[in-house]
C-alpha cells in the first residue's frame, strides 16, 4: 500500500544517460548550494532545465531551452556563455549542449531541491500544482543545506509515523483551514483526536526496511530513510535520494564497492558503507492501492 495516498509522488524519468563512471571525490559540497560558483538564481534555473531536459535522453539545444524557459534563443546564447566560462557545460557538435560534472552537480541539486518544495506545497499544503511549482522555483534557490535536510527529515517523518497520515488527513479537512467555523461537536472529539503520536509505539510494518546494499543488481527499491548525518548525508539528498524515490542498483564494485546505482536519471556511486545508511522499501510497497 502506499505510504499515504494523498502524498503520492510522481516518479521521475529514468532515462538520462549515465554520468561518467568515477567514485565521488573525498570532497564533500559547500554548506550552502548558494555558494556553488558564485551563481545567480538565473544561472542555477538553467543548469536545472538543461539537466531535466537532458533525462528525456535527447541532445539539448539552444531552442529547447529557449521554449522550456519560454525565452529567446539570444537570451539563452547569453547565458550558456555565461556558463560555459565558469566550467559548468560545454558546447558539442552540431549545437548540441552538455553539462560538465559541475553543471550536472549543481543541475541534479536544483532538480532536487525543487521536487521537495513542490511535494510539501502540493501534497501537504494542497497547492494548485502550478501555483506548488511556482513557489518551488522561486524557494529553492535561497533553500539551505539545513532547510533541506529538515525538509527530507519531515517527509521521512510522514513516511515512519502511522498517526501523522490522520493529522495531515485532518488538516485538509479542517473547516478553519478553508476559512469556515467549525462544527461543534456535543459528544465532544473522537478518540482518534485525542490519540498521542504512535511515533513512540510503532506498529509492526508488513514491509520492513533493509539496506540498499541488499538490493541485486537490477533490483528497484524506494527510498524509506538515510540514517547517516551532515555531509554525507547531506551528498546523498543533493544525489536525489530522497524520500519515495526510486532507486536501481546498477552494480557492485570489487568486493562490493562502490554501489553504483541509478537515481533521478542519473548513475551515481555510493561507497558501501554510505550505501548501508539507506534504507529501503519494496517498490510495491509505496505503490500499492
Amino acid at each position: 500500500m502506499r505510504l499515504f495516498p494523498f502524498l503520492e509522488h510522481s516518479a521521475s524519468s529514468e532515462n538520462l544517460a549515465a554520468d561518467s563512471e568515477k567514485i565521488p571525490s573525498e570532497g564533500m559540497p559547500p554548506a550552502d548550494h548558494a555558494a556553488d560558483a558564485g551563481l545567480s538564481t538565473s544561472l542555477e534555473d538553467y543548469l536545472e532545465t538543461i539537466y531535466e531536459l537532458s533525462q528525456s535522453g535527447g541532445k539539448v539545444r539552444v531552442k529547447d531551452i529557449a521554449s522550456a524557459r519560454s525565452v529567446k534563443a539570444a537570451s539563452v546564447s547569453v547565458a550558456l556563455g555565461k556558463l560555459a566560462d565558469l566550467g559548468h557545460l560545454r558546447y558539442e557538435r552540431r549545437g548540441t549542449i552538455a553539462l560538465t560534472d559541475s553543471g550536472l552537480s549543481i543541475g541534479r541539486k536544483m532538480l532536487s531541491r525543487h521536487k521537495m518544495l513542490c511535494r510539501f506545497f502540493a501534497e501537504v499544503l494542497q497547492l494548485p500544482a502550478d501555483e506548488a511549482d511556482a513557489q518551488a522555483c522561486a524557494m529553492e534557490h535561497s533553500l539551505t543545506d539545513k532547510g533541506m535536510n529538515q525538509l527530507v527529515r519531515f517527509f521521512e517523518f510522514l513516511g515512519s509515523c502511522p498517526e501523522v497520515g490522520n493529522v495531515i488527513e485532518r488538516f485538509h479537512t479542517c473547516p478553519r483551514r478553508h476559512g469556515e467555523s467549525p462544527a461543534v461537536q456535543e459528544e465532544g472529539p473522537s478518540p482518534k483526536a485525542i490519540d498521542h503520536c504512535a511515533l513512540c509505539h510503532p506498529a509492526p510494518s508488513s514491509h520492513p526496511t533493509r539496506p540498499l546494499t541488499a538490493l541485486r543488481p537490477g533490483e528497484s527499491a524506494r527510498v524509506a530513510n538515510i540514517v547517516s548525518h551532515g555531509a554525507i548525508r547531506q551528498r546523498m539528498l543533493d544525489m536525489g535520494l530522497l524520500p519515495n524515490a526510486l532507486v536501481e542498483v546498477s552494480r557492485f564494485g570489487p568486493g562490493g564497492d562502490p554501489v553504483w546505482i541509478r537515481c533521478l536519471g542519473s548513475q551515481v556511486a555510493l561507497r558501501r558503507a554510505e550505501a548501508e545508511t539507506v534504507l529501503m522499501l519494496p517498490e510495491e510497497s509505496a505503490n500499492e492501492g
